[in-house]
């Protein structure tokens, strides 16, 4: 049995530096790593020749295409029969590949998704973020674990793997930029394979950078689960647009508060309720990561989450009404990743 670890990467020289020096250290030596490049001009293909000696691995070059059509590439080249997809920004422990094995060889299972964390050295901001994108006040209630979510669990192409036969039944991802890995995940479960949440094969994430790039990445995450909706109904649940309805009440109470007196209290109820919220997040932030500056950090990036994701899912709603079914709808593209 050969994994073979896919990952996509379009101008990411620094971060598949990291990347590829956390597979030197696996204690099993039971995989292939193929880079997809999606037509990168950074200096990738010279980082990648100091690891060419260290790691089996796979260079397939492609021209700017996207991170589904990269992974579909990836799938083609691949010799294993488990094919895992795991993004560029991210590490991995030492043990994730035995972990793994170990999974696969004791759980009867098509499919699989494990979470995504932290490093202790990550900057506070970082520290921040993945608070906000794991805890259950934040995404992770939505995307979290089975038994543990208020929605579906679909695996996630940060940390995702699919053995061979799922391909070559089902076909690659679709072409959408943002929620091609969740519509996988939807046509897995759809074709009747049985997949499975691993707790311990997890990887550390570094996500976004900077708020403003944080901002962007949820924004168009709202726009995507539009578009998942227009793909598959099913992929669209109240519990979505939970931030969008969430922001509405909020301005439809201050507006209605100039008004009417009414609506003062029920404005400023609302305002009581989200300082709990607050206070909650900060105190949880503090206590799990251990600093001050990392819980007033999380208030920020929840706080940034929850009014991003709410914009881009009310974008991508009054959109849909204009466009044709069929056609995607998207949110920032130009400078995304500035």
């Amino acid at each position: 049995m050969l994994i073979s670890i896919i990952v996509p990467v379009y101008n990411r020289a620094d971060e598949i530096d990291e990347f590829l020096l956390s597979f030197c250290l696996q204690k099993s030596d039971n995989f292939q790593i193929l880079i997809v490049d999606d037509g990168s001009t950074d200096d990738l293909r010279e980082v990648i020749k100091k690891y060419e000696d260290k790691l089996k691995m796979k260079y397939v070059f492609q021209q700017n295409k996207g991170p589904g059509a990269a992974r579909n590439l990836g799938m083609e080249k691949a010799d294993g029969d488990w094919f895992v997809f795991i993004d560029s920004d991210c590490t991995v422990p030492s043990d994730y590949i035995k972990n793994l094995e170990n999974h696969i060889k004791k759980d009867k299972c098509d499919a699989f998704g494990g979470p995504d964390t932290y490093r202790e050295d990550f900057p506070p901001f970082l520290k921040a973020v993945n608070y906000s994108m794991t805890s259950f006040i934040g995404t992770g209630g939505t995307r979290g674990t089975k038994g543990k979510s208020l929605g579906k669990y679909y695996p996630r192409s940060f940390n995702m793997g699919i053995k061979r036969e799922v391909f070559l039944k089902i076909g690659g991802m679709n072409k959408l930029r943002h929620g091609q890995d969740m519509d996988f995940s939807n046509r897995i479960y759809k074709a009747g394979f049985y997949v499975k949440y691993f707790n311990d094969v997890f990887v550390y994430h570094k996500r976004r950078t900077s708020l403003k790039r944080f901002f962007k990445q949820i924004f168009n995450w709202g726009v995507t689960r539009i578009n998942l909706g227009r793909i598959d109904r099913n992929m669209l649940k109240p519990v979505h647009g939970l931030p969008f309805f969430v922001l509405l009440i909020f301005v439809i109470s201050f507006l209605l508060s100039i008004f009417l007196n009414v609506f003062k209290y029920i404005f400023g109820f609302e305002i009581i309720i989200t300082f709990i919220i607050i206070i909650f997040a900060f105190t949880q932030a503090t206590m799990k990561y251990k600093s001050l500056k990392v819980g007033l950090l999380s208030v920020i990036t929840l706080l940034t989450q929850v009014i991003a994701y709410g914009m881009g899912f009310c974008f991508g709603l009054v959109k849909s009404l204009f466009i044709k079914k069929g056609s995607s709808i998207t949110g920032f593209t130009k400078k995304y990743y500035k």
